[in-house]
């Protein structure tokens, strides 16, 4: 049983290792974030908006999306309203729901945003191909578990 305690030790500070390492990556593009909130004017919740609108999508499923409540969004909302950014409509299927969708000029940004954000760490062009594939696959693998 002491080595089944061990086993679970070890896979614990694996697990934790390559979390680490996870979480650093990601630390390290806030810089992107940040730059490119600096450039367009925009915080990083607008952003986080802008990237979550791919479609038309209700507001609580937005709010969902960026982890805060509904009020929080309605602030973040009324500001990209103001930019004509965004707008809110009646989701004709339930008109109980409010969707957010993305305007002509919110789309152009969204675009710029993406263009940005998607763009890989340079130090990915050190893996193969077949390394590619299989971060790709891992990390599928944990983001659907």
């Amino acid at each position: 049983s002491s080595t089944a305690q061990q086993t679970s030790a070890e896979r614990a500070a694996a697990e934790s290792e390559a979390w680490g390492r996870i979480t650093d990556l990601w630390f390290g593009s806030r810089q992107t974030l940040m730059e490119t909130c600096r450039g367009l004017d925009l915080f990083p919740p607008q952003i986080m908006v802008l990237r979550t609108l791919d479609e038309p999508k209700p507001m609580r499923e937005v709010a969902g999306d960026l982890a805060c409540n509904s009020s929080n969004l309605t602030g973040i909302t009324d500001r990209l309203e103001d930019r004509d950014l965004v707008r809110r409509e009646r989701d004709p299927d339930d008109r109980r729901v409010n969707l957010l969708v993305l305007t002509d000029e919110g789309q152009r940004l969204r675009r710029r945003v993406m263009k940005r954000l998607d763009k890989p760490v340079d130090s990915m062009s050190a893996l193969s191909d077949e390394e590619l594939a299989e971060l790709t696959r891992l990390l599928e693998k944990i983001g659907d578990a």
